[in-house]
């Protein structure tokens, strides 16, 4: 069973980066949501009865680790936001498509946790009922919180 979990979360652990790229902004909160999340699938495992698909099981219990750890961590203190001046980075100029990903990058960092989760599983190409089982929300749901979605991104980018 230990050599089936380590072989599952090998191939897929870019789902699991993924949730710790969108909820965390350094290096160390991400090392350490992933740990977190890999330990929360380990307890998990024996409960997984394959009814979804393994990726869906992945993101359901990672995303719903990102949120409860976020939601502890604002308690106390947030995770650390981004700082661009803290890189030291090589300049260079940027395309106008560099500039735009980087907007939306900062829209999708003013939305709510779950709101965040969405935008992820809509990026990655997940169909409306892959969202659901993983949100735990209806279809029908899902797609209106997409459009909801959609809007508050073209709002938050045009103030930005």
């Amino acid at each position: 069973m230990k050599e089936k979990f380590v072989v599952e979360i090998d191939e897929n652990k870019g789902i699991i980066f993924k949730v710790c790229n969108m909820y965390c902004r350094n290096r160390e909160d991400k090392e350490d949501l992933f740990q977190d999340i890999v330990l929360q699938l380990w307890r998990s495992y024996s409960s997984f009865k394959g009814e979804s698909k393994f990726s869906t099981w992945i993101y359901r219990i990672a995303i719903n680790t990102a949120i409860t750890r976020l939601r502890k961590e604002t308690k106390k203190e947030k995770f650390t936001e981004r700082d661009i001046d803290e890189l030291q980075l090589p300049i260079y100029t940027a395309s106008d498509e560099d500039e735009k990903m980087e907007l939306m990058y900062q829209a999708i960092d003013r939305l709510s946790e779950v709101e965040k989760a969405i935008t992820m599983l809509y990026i990655d190409e997940c169909n409306y009922k892959e969202m659901a089982e993983i949100i735990g929300i209806s279809e029908s749901n899902i797609g209106f919180k997409l459009n909801k979605i959609k809007a508050k991104l073209k709002n938050i980018v045009k103030s930005l």
